[in-house]
């Protein structure tokens, strides 16, 4: 374990450090000092203060408990995000790359239609469509970025298509379930992971986007890229309204990055 530790310094750090984050979103509820839902007006835009470590804003709510709230929020729907389009751009790409044929043209144009857009013009028009919620920014994320992991997985899989063992499985009569799960999954998966896991900072920070732009969580939904949105009017009186989300925002998006880059090098440790 402490050899672990040494060889892979970056990852283990970050590792603990997104633990930690996932605990607070697990564990807020108690960690919170106050609730972030309630409403006092006489406390409104109250600056930072030993009652009110992070301020208050313009309804005289907590902003620390907000953030620390917010990260369950975050948390979530990035998940969330990064699973869906992990688990069908994948799956769709292995289809492409190793069946070939009309599914490989229909998959591959489809995917090329969505890539001739700026992925969050329609992603933001998506969700205009949808209506606001952070459950419709999902999806529209997800309609616009499951192209890369669908590619991805299509060249890694017309990469092994013909080795050796695939042909050796094919000519011994193995079922094309077998070939697909037992052969290609376990060689096309450790990259795979590596590009989800360096994805989640990047989908923290589109929704926090959409959120900004009033297309993503609605009041009073405690979630950091609308409380950007609430607090810019206010930026010259109370800039503490911004400037905490945007540090929450900071802190977890480069802790999630700095993990990814850790965890391409532990599963594929051929990338510079």
């Amino acid at each position: 374990m402490k050899a672990f530790f040494r060889q892979n310094r970056l990852f283990a750090i970050c590792g603990i450090l997104a633990a930690a984050i996932v605990l607070t979103a697990v564990f807020a509820p108690w960690i919170a000092p106050h609730d972030p839902y309630e409403a006092v007006m006489q406390n409104a835009l109250r600056a930072p203060s030993a009652e009110y470590p992070c301020g208050t804003d313009q309804l005289g709510r907590c902003e620390l408990s907000r953030i620390i709230y917010g990260t369950r929020a975050s948390l979530e729907m990035t998940v969330t995000l990064v699973v869906i389009v992990f688990a069908a751009g994948t799956l769709l790409g292995m289809i492409a790359g190793y069946f070939g044929g009309a599914a490989d043209a229909v998959i591959m144009r489809l995917s090329d239609m969505m890539i001739a857009f700026p992925g969050m013009v329609l992603a933001i028009a998506i969700a205009g469509m949808l209506g606001p919620s952070l459950f419709n920014t999902v999806i529209a994320l997800a309609v616009v970025s499951w192209t890369k992991y669908a590619r991805l997985s299509r060249s890694l899989v017309l990469k092994i298509k013909n080795s050796t063992y695939i042909s050796a499985a094919v000519v011994t009569g193995a079922r094309t379930g077998h070939i697909l799960g037992g052969y290609v999954v376990p060689n096309i998966i450790p990259t795979m992971i590596v590009t989800a896991a360096l994805d989640v900072g990047t989908m923290m920070l589109e929704l926090a986007a959409l959120s900004f732009l009033g297309l993503g969580a609605q009041p009073p939904t405690p979630e950091w890229g609308l409380m950007l949105n609430e607090g810019r009017q206010y930026l010259q009186t109370a800039p503490w309204l911004m400037l905490f989300p945007g540090i929450a925002i900071f802190i977890v998006v480069s802790v999630f990055n700095l993990m990814g880059d850790g965890l391409r090098d532990i599963l594929d440790p051929r990338q510079d």
